[in-house]
């Protein structure tokens, strides 16, 4: 029946990638160098994994949305992180164990053997939760084989919202963390063991009470080693806003410090937020053989479709691109793009040594809508200074990043960026006399990268095809712009 079943729902998924493929690549807002499903819905990044000398990186996927709910994965492969092939559909929701959606997991190589680990799961007609931790293998790299679950519901003391497996070794021993709550709804990440990856042995918990009061649920942990130090991504649900902190409807973040394999408790500093956009979560990383530590993530929010316009052409969500994880020596992680992304640049643009003074300017060269742009600011004398961004002829339509000196301020204004959700994303700079902004545009994204990575925006914007230019502005006194530089991205 199972059979049956697999061979009905992939007709079915397949059939609304056929027909709706046309009027997907045909959407202007359709990005050219991000990872994207084919059609449908795409979310949280799955599976991500370097095999063989090949990136493999899976997400969430509902082909016929808006029609249900049922999650399959989709797969794609790489070389070089940049120019991704579309492989078929990997998981499809077929078994008992995952009847409304193969949820989120990861991938491992287990001697040889690339191996899925992710969350099957079920519901009744009440809605009442049941979760599965299910592997899947394959042998070619396409075609995958369900081995079925290894870890049924939940332990004591935790409810059934217990999901996301991300698994690694350590010593010849495989661990495990995943995301769930206490049943008096508070998140926690907890910890496994298993000598097998089939029979898992559950640890202690990592992260939780340590917060205090910090949100309802912990979706999406990913736990590895930077350095000499343990660094835990995960997600926590239910966080209030807290001035410019936590303005998403969901976080996402993470805290270093020192885990005890042992007892599974990991002694941590404050958590961070990972990214200060509108548009980011469910980030997973992977190590490669170049030993890069790389992060991926989902640009995109649950529960938030009406945010994006891309939803009325058979398509929504992108992934962010990815980037190289390095921490401070202060323990913050920055976040940096990966060299391949170089392999795109063409039309190089540059201008040196510029000052503006109280005005705004424009120079030739310089605007397009899928453009990487790099600007060093030498600060002087000013209140305000920055960037605008896919403006409009007729000043209608502008993405604003500017730095505010009074408050040591760093802001991304999209309230004049389009159609779609308006709104200021903020946070706090290092008070210093030079200012490095990062800038990747592709169409309908906005990816920023703050004095070399250390602070990250990353944002869907929604601007008319024609808006194009790209402003400097100096308020208040004047900046010098140091260096400029700008290539158009092409990724045919």
């Amino acid at each position: 029946m199972s059979k049956e079943k697999k061979e009905r729902l992939l007709i079915k998924a397949n059939k609304a990638i056929k027909e709706n493929r046309d009027k997907v690549e045909n959407d202007y807002y359709r990005l050219r160098y991000h990872v994207m499903a084919p059609v449908g819905w795409l979310n949280d990044p799955n599976g991500f994994i370097q095999f063989n000398g090949e990136y493999h990186l899976c997400h969430q996927f509902n082909p016929v949305y808006p029609e249900d709910k049922l999650i399959y994965w989709g797969h794609y492969k790489s070389k070089d992180l940049v120019h991704w092939e579309e492989l078929p559909i990997a998981l499809t929701p077929s078994e008992w164990y995952e009847t409304h959606g193969c949820y989120s997991g990861s991938a491992f190589d287990n001697d040889g053997v690339l191996t899925l680990m992710y969350t099957g799961n079920v519901k009744d007609e009440e809605g009442n939760r049941e979760t599965y931790q299910c592997l899947a293998i394959t042998e070619d790299g396409i075609n995958f084989e369900k081995l079925g679950p290894v870890i049924e519901n939940q332990p004591q003391g935790y409810t059934r919202h217990f999901r996301d497996p991300k698994v690694w070794k350590k010593d010849g021993v495989w661990y495990m963390v995943i995301g769930t709550q206490t049943v008096d709804l508070a998140g926690r990440v907890l910890l496994y063991k298993s000598n097998n990856s089939k029979e898992w042995q559950l640890v202690g918990e990592v992260v939780g009470s340590q917060l205090g009061d910090f949100g309802y649920m912990w979706e999406c942990p990913d736990l590895f080693e930077l350095g000499d130090k343990d660094v835990l991504l995960f997600l926590p649900q239910g966080v209030e806003a807290k001035g410019h902190l936590y303005n998403n409807i969901y976080q996402a973040g993470y805290v270093v410090g020192e885990l005890d394999y042992e007892t599974g408790i990991m002694e941590h500093g404050d958590f961070k937020e990972l990214d200060r956009g509108f548009d980011f979560y469910a980030a997973q990383t992977t190590i490669d053989d170049k030993g890069r530590r790389i992060m991926i993530a989902w640009m995109g929010l649950p529960e938030e479709d009406e945010n994006y316009a891309e939803r009325e052409n058979a398509w929504i969500h992108c992934m962010t691109i990815p980037r190289v994880l390095e921490l401070s020596e202060d323990k913050q992680l920055i976040q940096k793009p990966i060299q391949e992304l170089k392999t795109l640049r063409e039309n190089y643009r540059a201008y040196s040594n510029i000052v503006i003074n109280n005005q705004e300017i424009e120079l030739e060269g310089i605007s397009g809508d899928v453009v990487e742009l790099i600007v060093e600011f030498e600060i002087e004398d000013i209140e305000e200074f920055g960037i605008k961004v896919r403006c409009s002829a007729e000043n209608n339509e502008e993405t604003v990043i500017s730095y505010n000196l009074a408050d040591n301020k760093i802001s991304l204004d999209r309230d004049k960026s389009g159609v779609g959700v308006k709104g200021i994303r903020q946070c706090y700079l290092e008070d210093n006399n030079n200012l490095k902004l990062h800038l990747f545009l592709d169409r309908s994204s906005l990816e920023l990268f703050v004095n070399d990575g250390r602070e990250v925006f990353s944002s869907r914007i929604y601007p008319k095809k024609d808006s194009r230019s790209i402003k400097f502005f100096a308020i208040g006194g004047s900046v010098n712009l140091r260096k400029i530089e700008k290539w158009d991205l092409k990724n045919e």
